[in-house]
């Protein structure tokens, strides 16, 4: 403002030359935001010429004066200054002028004039003046008004995309705030017919959302306004547009025809009309309630859009008894209140815009901005559908409608609220149809399982702990059975016994020979559970030998270590320490050293040089020195399978009392936990299904006693 001359500033905007002009606008476009100036501007009769360029002039003189004049109205002055006259020329400029600079500032003009009840703090004495009353007129004038103004939102300016968004959420907020209940439904479904909805959900999706932010967070609002304002729209068959919604509803679904006649002649009524639908009752209207006509609209949208589905899946509920039937109806209505729920419709506008003041990163942007909500009707349509394949995936029941309206919860959750800003309408319609049952059981599950953590975390860590041992002895208990079966071990080499001690001796090449013939060892726990039996066979038998005819045995209590070159579960091997009893703690579960790669497993059981082998000598606790003592092997194994090699090296181990290391036995541990786990939070109990469910169990008769326990992972 310095240095520049307010007077001789007017005098230069009533110039007979158009240079004098522009440079003259020019220069007051980037001043007339200070209010000490603006008033200056007002007292020495700027405004009168001001207006007057704006209705007269062109190029970038109008382009400068439209400017300078909307931040005049941005401080909440000049509005005497509006008149129909002026509105009417700026009207016509937004559809018929395409220079950008002279869009922005005719569209932002339009957006204070629209929007000036809202922010003005002086009171408006002419009522049709200002708000959407004012342009009405105009706008009668040009049809293609507001499609001008939806073509200009696809405009590569970032800043005529933020001056057209204004202007169209100025226009919604003062149809929403000022018509009547007919009008203003009338004026959105015109937007929308225009394509505003897809035009703003590219912006929200773009990479200038940034510079576009403000009116894109309005918009949002905007949209939760009238979804809440559809919700909260309470069912009344004596308005035309909700008689021909539900019309629209029964006469989609291909209603079947009633032959009968009554006494007068008419056709009789079909007593289940509505019911057939899936409403409870004959009288629907009262079963939106809920969620008002919004969740009418949804219904009625799918009915028309989806109008193959809706029939075809109607045909085949009626063939279905009537406890299997599921009810589209309220499963419609029941998405309607899901997705409400999840976008929070509820939340004020004001707490949505807090998000805009934190747009520092990434993650607040994607938080705050919700694309999808622009496609309400598409993810309704997407989630009933869901809902239909669910229950016809479960075989589900009337009685389990609450249970299948938690798990279209979750997975709306899962999908809708875990997609990005950027991901397409298209891919999320294609999660929510192609989403496997079993992942969303398992989420349910692990949302019960956190529910239960927090209100219940101390006792439930008790219960998972107790069920882990459990687990653990039951799995001990299955692995010592396998010992007890015994198992055929091939062989290569087969050891020299001398004096009670296992040593490797050097063998000439006719022992070589005769050694690489192939033998078979088979192994067997004693029945006490405290000697391992063997003996060595030339041919494998076709039956297992008993135990009294293997001669060879190693009492457990003198085995020092079990050394294997199977693989070990990471997370089981860290922790083998912190449990390992006391008795065993020294050396009984060691690593094998570093070594070439194997081209077999094996398995070898030692003992200190000192212990009796033979007669099975008590064993006394090692003390801390008796890892630095001698090892030497008592019998090595080579199982021909990994689940062989788990079964007998961890069976070994807990007879020793140490932790299971193979990766296969700690997964069955965990899953057996993990089960019984799972039944203690449903608390699934036997007597609970009744006397109409009892469950018969299966005879014994013609069963012996030889059986084995199945591998749980099938």
């Amino acid at each position: 403002m310095e240095g520049l001359n307010i007077s001789e500033l007017v005098d230069r905007l009533g110039s007979d030359e158009d240079a004098v002009r522009k440079m003259a606008a020019f220069k007051l476009q980037s001043n007339i935001g200070d209010p000490s100036f603006a008033d200056v501007f007002i007292s020495d009769g700027g405004l009168a010429k001001l207006r007057y360029l704006a209705l007269h002039a062109n190029g970038n003189t109008l382009a400068y004066t439209l400017a300078s004049f909307s931040r005049l109205l941005e401080i909440d002055k000049g509005w005497e200054f509006i008149t129909q006259e002026l509105v009417q020329r700026i009207v016509e400029l937004v559809v018929s002028n395409p220079l950008v600079n002279i869009l922005r500032g005719a569209m932002s003009m339009l957006a204070a004039i629209v929007s000036h009840p809202y922010n003005s703090t002086n009171s408006i004495t002419q009522p049709d003046a200002f708000g959407s009353r004012a342009l009405r007129p105009a706008v009668a004038q040009h049809d293609n008004f507001l499609e001008m103004l939806v073509i200009r939102l696809s405009s590569a300016d970032h800043m005529l995309c933020t001056s057209a968004l204004l202007l169209i959420n100025s226009l919604m907020r003062d149809a929403v705030s000022e018509d009547s209940e007919t009008e203003w439904p009338k004026f959105i479904k015109r937007l929308q017919d225009l394509g505003v909805i897809r035009a703003v959900y590219n912006l929200m999706q773009s990479s200038a959302l940034q510079d576009l932010a403000s009116p894109l967070l309005e918009f949002q609002g905007l949209t939760k306004v009238l979804l809440r304002k559809w919700r909260e729209a309470n069912i009344d068959l004596e308005k035309p547009e909700h008689r021909r919604a539900l019309k629209g509803i029964h006469l989609g679904s291909n209603p079947p025809k009633i032959e009968d006649m009554d006494a007068s002649g008419k056709r009789g009524h079909n007593p289940e009309k509505w019911r057939r639908l899936g409403f409870n009752t004959e009288s629907p209207a009262f079963e939106f309630d809920h969620v008002g006509f919004l969740g009418m609209m949804d219904l009625a949208d799918y009915a028309r859009k989806h109008e193959d589905s809706y029939q075809k899946v109607l045909l085949e509920q009626s063939a279905q008894p009537v406890e299997e039937r599921c009810p589209m109806a309220h499963a419609s209505l029941s998405v309607t209140q899901i997705l409400y729920e999840h976008f929070e419709i509820e939340k004020s506008e004001l707490e949505d815009t807090k998000g805009y003041f934190v747009l520092d990163s990434r993650s607040s942007i994607d938080k705050t901005f919700k694309p999808l909500i622009l496609q309400w009707s598409k993810l309704h349509s997407s989630g009933l559908q869901a809902y239909l394949r669910l229950w016809k995936a479960t075989g589900a029941e009337r009685t389990d409608i609450s249970k299948i309206t938690e798990l279209v919860r979750i997975l709306i959750e899962a999908v809708v609220g875990g997609a990005l800003r950027t991901k397409d309408i298209k891919e999320v319609e294609e999660e929510l149809r192609d989403f496997e049952y079993e992942r969303l059981r398992e989420l349910q599950m692990e949302l019960l399982e956190l529910t239960y953590e927090d209100a219940w975390g101390h006792h439930l860590r008790q219960v998972r702990d107790e069920l882990d041992h459990e687990a653990l002895q039951f799995i001990k208990e299955q692995r010592i059975r396998c010992l007890l079966q015994g198992a055929w071990f091939p062989m290569t080499a087969a050891p020299v016994v001398i004096k009670d001690q296992v040593v490797g001796v050097s063998l000439t090449k006719d022992e070589l020979r005769k050694a690489a013939s192939p033998t078979w060892r088979f192994t067997k726990l004693s029945h006490n559970r405290r000697w391992l039996h063997w003996r060595d066979f030339t041919d494998r038998e076709e039956n297992d030998p008993p135990l009294e005819n293997l001669h060879e045995k190693i009492d457990l209590s003198t085995v020092s270590s079990v050394v294997s070159n199977v693989s070990a579960s990471p997370s089981t091997t860290a922790n083998t320490h912190s449990r390992t009893d006391s008795q065993a703690s020294a050396s009984t579960l060691r690593q094998a050293k570093p070594h070439p790669a194997p081209t077999n497993t094996k398995i070898t059981i030692n003992t200190y040089a000192s212990s009796n082998i033979s007669h099975g000598q008590p064993h006394h606790k090692h003390t801390n020195s008796s890892s630095s003592r001698k090892e030497l092997p008592l019998l090595t194994l080579h199982p021909p399978t990994h689940s062989l090699a788990s079964e007998f090296l961890d069976g070994l181990l807990m007879l020793l009392n140490q932790q299971p290391i193979t990766a296969e036995t700690n997964k069955l541990v965990r899953l057996v936990s993990g089960y019984g786990f799972r039944i203690r939070l449903l608390n699934v109990r036997f007597e609970e299904l009744g006397p109409a469910r009892e469950v018969e169990m299966p005879s014994r008769d013609g069963v012996d006693e030889d059986f084995y326990y199945e591998d749980f992972n099938g």
